[in-house]
């Protein structure tokens, strides 16, 4: 797997070699970046950016943000063998100053362990068998670490029929393979 666009791009990024994290795929990661950078509604500036990625896995989707010139990461994995392979791509990438990785559950989340910062994008990528996003979703609201122009952007299996938390409105929702990519926002 490699870095598909900005300043890393063509750089290798190492992924787990067992089966329990599923990577995000160059295809898929590439159309979520296409649509983040080019669409009307779903559209970010990446330039001093602050992206938090939750359940980050290898990295990828918070490594590519980093590429494209975002100010910070927050990487949340609790996972140890994900864990190696994450902290592996910042060191072997020299991304360590804009990286924060966070060894704890991703439904952990505080204010303080994301340094009081307001998120201008978040990546959710839980297991597919995880059926408590809302549950994040909500945590997010009333954490209020998010603003209203902050975009969610969700990695779901295709079969799942998602009922979101009435503040989550959907803006676009694609689907790849077995993926489905959902982008949105919260209301407030």
């Amino acid at each position: 797997m490699r870095v598909i666009g900005g300043k890393l791009r063509g750089k290798f990024i190492h992924n787990p070699t067992d089966k329990t994290t599923r990577p995000l795929k160059d295809m898929v990661r590439e159309s979520i970046f296409n649509i983040l950078e080019h669409s009307k509604n779903e559209k970010i500036k990446f330039k001093n950016d602050i992206v938090l990625d939750l359940f980050s896995g290898s990295g990828s989707f918070g490594i590519e943000c980093l590429s494209r010139g975002v100010k910070k990461v927050f990487f949340f994995e609790n996972y140890r063998p994900s864990l190696k392979v994450l902290g592996k791509n910042i060191k072997d990438l020299k991304i360590d100053k804009d990286s924060v990785i966070k060894e704890i559950n991703a439904y952990e989340i505080s204010k303080e362990n994301i340094d009081n910062e307001k998120i201008n994008l978040i990546y959710l990528d839980p297991p597919f068998k995880d059926k408590n996003i809302n549950k994040l979703l909500r945590k997010i609201l009333d954490l209020k670490i998010a603003h209203k122009s902050t975009l969610i952007v969700i990695h779901r299996n295709k079969r799942f029929k998602e009922n979101f938390i009435r503040e989550f409105k959907v803006l676009r929702e694609k689907k790849y393979g077995l993926s489905k990519i959902i982008f949105g926002k919260l209301l407030f």
